[in-house]
């Protein structure tokens, strides 16, 4: 005992004579300065080769054709900004179609594919629901083994979803992958309030949306994010299941603007305009309109998503 006392009060004494160098763990000792310097350049430069394109994305969508040309096709700067991209885009009625059904396709495929997977992972994290573990093995099962485009396609011709919006929708509607990180994020929570809930009388849907569901905002938010980012940036499956070109998804669009090197309905955005922008100002111009919504959303789940990232990796 009295070595250990000794031991104690001499570690203590080495440790206020060092706070700094006993505190600090291995791992986190002191980096030289060129270390340091690199880290900083490394990320300068991530992020530079991050910025820069989008910059010039969106600078060339304002350019005219003058600054177009003398700098090959994309414009870091311009002296001359112009909006008549994106007012000939909209006022084409092509692209403002499009943009209305991916925004529909979206939040209803969103809300409906959150609703579904909730009530799927919770029923999934009780024990002694009704055949618990068949389903979770066939949820597993879809997880690791993919049908195919052909199956696909033949079933939703059979369901009679072809040339409708709900094939972008009820085909997809669950992921197996999200299932799952909403399942093991509900097995951590405390069963000691289940329990307490059912015996004051709580059913299991009163359980799930005054007690799970407020719990459980950073998982929410971050397989929201995942349906609504699928949702919006989903292309082949209208390519495949939408024939009338009037209903296809802004991406779709998008996709064949630049592939065609010709927008749909250019008859539409001559007549608009007496003058039609640069081609890679209209085609810069799309693509800024599908990309914004995904930024201005994702700073408001941020903070969620962040701590979704970690769900699973600490236990107790």
């Amino acid at each position: 005992m009295t070595g250990l006392l000794e031991t104690t009060a001499e570690r203590r004494a080495r440790r206020n004579r060092h706070p700094a160098s006993d505190e600090r763990p291995a791992w986190m000792g002191r980096q030289p300065r060129w270390a340091t310097a690199a880290r900083g350049g490394l990320l300068t430069v991530a992020c530079l080769a991050v910025i820069v394109p989008f910059v010039a994305v969106v600078m060339t969508s304002l350019a005219p054709q003058r600054d177009i040309s003398a700098r090959g096709g994309l414009v870091l700067f311009t002296s001359e900004p112009s909006l008549a991209a994106y007012r000939a885009v909209l006022s084409g009625g092509v692209v403002t179609r499009a943009l209305s059904v991916s925004v529909a396709v979206t939040a209803v495929g969103t809300v409906l594919s959150l609703a579904c997977t909730i009530m799927l992972a919770y029923a999934l994290s009780r024990p002694g629901s009704l055949l618990h573990k068949p389903i979770l093995l066939m949820t597993l099962f879809t997880l690791l083994f993919n049908p195919g485009m052909i199956p696909m396609y033949l079933i939703v011709k059979q369901l009679g979803l072809i040339d409708n919006l709900a094939a972008l929708i009820l085909p997809v509607v669950v992921n197996a992958f999200n299932v799952i990180v909403m399942r093991s994020f509900f097995l951590e929570l405390p069963g000691e309030l289940t329990e307490s809930a059912k015996i004051d009388g709580a059913g299991e849907l009163r359980i799930l949306t005054s007690i799970v569901l407020p719990l459980s905002k950073a998982v929410v938010a971050v397989v929201g994010l995942f349906y609504a980012v699928a949702y919006w940036n989903a292309f082949f499956s209208a390519l495949l299941y939408l024939p009338s070109p009037e209903k296809w998804p802004l991406q779709l669009v998008l996709r064949t603007f630049v592939v065609n090197q010709t927008p749909l309905g250019t008859d539409e955005l001559s007549a608009s305009t007496e003058s039609l922008p640069p081609q890679a100002s209209i085609q810069m111009a799309i693509l800024v309109m599908s990309v914004i919504p995904i930024l201005i959303i994702y700073p408001f789940i941020q903070k969620h998503f962040s701590k979704g990232l970690l769900i699973g990796a600490v236990k107790g």
